[in-house]
This record gives structure tokens, sequence and C-alpha cells, in this order.
């Protein structure tokens, strides 16, 4: 086997770590690849001002990008090697990524791969997960606890998770700019980014949803009528500072429990706009009760109805527009 991937392999495994979920699916990432070292950097002209005025989205995102990249590497029979933040002048160069070949691929290498195309985020109301205690436990063992703190919320948690989603939309309600924002992203696309119509929910649905942000709401029939009441399993990310390395390692975590979550069956839902504003972040903190970490987002986990479970794919920036290949990458066979 050659010593370095192809540049068809790294196209294929950039365009998979595409499929990462991003604030109103704004997409802020970049690659470079030189034959050698494929590099990964933030896109700050990309990031939602309004909404993520410190930028910390943008590099959850970028790590949620990061690991799928790792996934869909690993189904092609590559290793990682992660060198973060190499570029001290360069805030936005956030890793440079070497490969080895892998002494093998196993059938979950291939499965988690896979999963990053059946992931999708789900903003219906959710029946609870079936077995969960035990997917619990092994979810735990996929990453490392060091990059982030996995909290299972208590279920009586979430009379004060509604109380504090209702505050944040309330210290909301007359930011022009945000609404600007949330309006220009959502409801439609542009330049393949941007939440599509088909992805938003009624506003009888959204009432089955206390905890989710508030978006602009669509018509049509109401779906999944058989569930009154989401009943999904809400768990929290947090990490000992808000630096931006422990931002990229919190998304490329928040990829494995996405991804894993998905292998098992379950539907997801990412929420940050409970920690985008400090009132809200710190009833969450307070749930959690870990005083000292910082909530960075929150998960809502749970059962759909196969009839409804897969929704539209949200569409993505093409591969011409996040990935740059130098003559050397071209040459590499």
């Amino acid at each position: 086997m050659n010593q370095l991937p192809t540049g068809e392999t790294i196209e294929k495994a950039v365009l998979l770590a595409g499929r990462a979920p991003s604030l109103h699916n704004s997409q802020p990432w970049h690659w470079t690849f030189d034959g050698r070292a494929l590099r990964l950097f933030a896109v700050p002209e990309r990031r939602l001002p309004a909404a993520d005025t410190s930028g910390r989205q943008m590099l959850i995102s970028c790590g949620i990008a990061l690991n799928h990249l790792h996934a869909a590497m690993a189904a092609a029979g590559w290793r990682i090697l992660v060198a973060r933040f190499p570029d001290p002048n360069r805030r936005d160069h956030l890793a440079n990524i070497t490969f080895q070949p892998a002494k093998i691929v196993t059938d979950g290498d291939r499965a988690r791969a896979d999963a990053v195309l059946q992931r999708h985020t789900d903003r219906l109301p959710f029946a609870a997960p079936t077995g969960w205690p035990d997917f619990e436990t092994v979810l735990r063992t996929t990453f490392d606890p060091a990059d982030a703190t996995l909290d299972v919320l208590r279920d009586d948690s979430r009379p004060a998770l509604a109380r504090a989603s209702e505050m944040t939309a309330s210290l909301r309600r007359y930011d022009s700019e945000y609404h600007a924002e949330l309006q220009w992203w959502t409801g439609h696309t542009v330049a393949d980014t941007g939440v599509p119509r088909q992805a938003l929910i009624s506003p009888e649905e959204r009432q089955r949803v206390t905890v989710g942000r508030q978006f602009p709401t669509t018509t049509g029939a109401p779906r999944r009528g058989e569930i009154t009441d989401d009943h999904s399993v809400i768990l929290v990310l947090s990490t000992d500072g808000d630096t931006p390395d422990h931002l990229v390692r919190c998304g490329e975590v928040l990829s494995t429990v996405l991804l894993e979550c998905t292998l098992a069956g379950f539907a997801t839902c990412p929420l940050t706009h409970l920690t985008e504003v400090p009132r809200s972040r710190a009833v969450v903190r307070e749930l959690t009760g870990h005083s000292r970490l910082l909530p960075q987002v929150l998960i809502r986990v749970g059962t759909a109805p196969e009839s409804t479970q897969n929704g539209p794919a949200t569409p993505r920036r093409p591969l011409a527009e996040i990935l740059d290949m130098t003559e050397s990458a071209e040459q590499v066979t």
C-alpha cells in the first residue's frame, strides 16, 4: 500500500467531512492538501456574529468536521495524526493532519463512515431512546473524557431547561441583528448553505419540543402526532475552558456522540442556543452540577418513527469551495 493517500482519497474524505453539522448550516471550514499533509482552517467570514459572538460555535463546527474526516479516512484504510494549532501567527489554522496506513479496516470503521451520511438534525419530538442505560455505558468509552465532559440531565430538569430556552428567546426578542441573521440563514438555501424550509417545524410541533431554538416556522400537516411530548434524553458536553483548543476538541467529541447515536438507531438534535446567552448557559451549568465547567452544546437523543426518521438532505458547499489541492497533491498516485 502507498505510504500516502491519493488526492482522490482526500477529496472523498473531505467531501464526507463536509456533512458535519454547523450553526445554521454555515459550514465555516476550509481544507488544503499538498500531497503529504492536509490542513484545516476556520473561515471567520462564515461566522454568524449575532448568534456566535465569540466564534465558539464556528470552532466547535470545525472540530466536528475534523472528527468526521477521521471517520472517513479510517474507512478508507488510513489513520490520522493531528498537530493542533501549528502556527501561532494564524489563529484560523486549526490543524495539520498527516497519515499512516491502517493495519486493518474494521466493520466498525465502515459503519461509522456510513453514519456520517445517515445522520441529520431532527427538530421534531422524539420518543424515549430504547435501551439507553446500556448504550450510555458504551458511548462513554468512545471518546477521551479529557476532551469534554458528558452529562445526562435528569428528566426532572426539563422544566428548568424549557424556562431557560424561553428566557433566551425573550432576551433576544428585540435583537434585530439576531433575527435578521436567523431569517437570512433559515427557510431557504443560498449558495448551498442555510437551513432549508423542509427542515423546519410548525408552530404545533414546536410546542411539543420545549427546549428547541425558536426558528421561523413552516406550514403543513403536523408530523409525529403519536408523540404528544418530547421524551428525548438530553446530553450536555462541557469543557474546562473556552480556548480554541477546548472548542475544537469538544466538536470532535460531539461528532463521536452524534455518529454513535446514529449507529444505534437514535435520532439527534444538537442545541446551542442555550449556551449562547450567559444567563441560560448558567442555568445549564447548574443543572450539570459542575460549577467549574463550561457547557458548550446540548444534544437531544431519542427514537423517531421509521416513516419520518430520514429527512431531506441539507445542502452542502461543493468540494471546490472547501478544498484546495496543490500541484504536488495532484501528482500523488
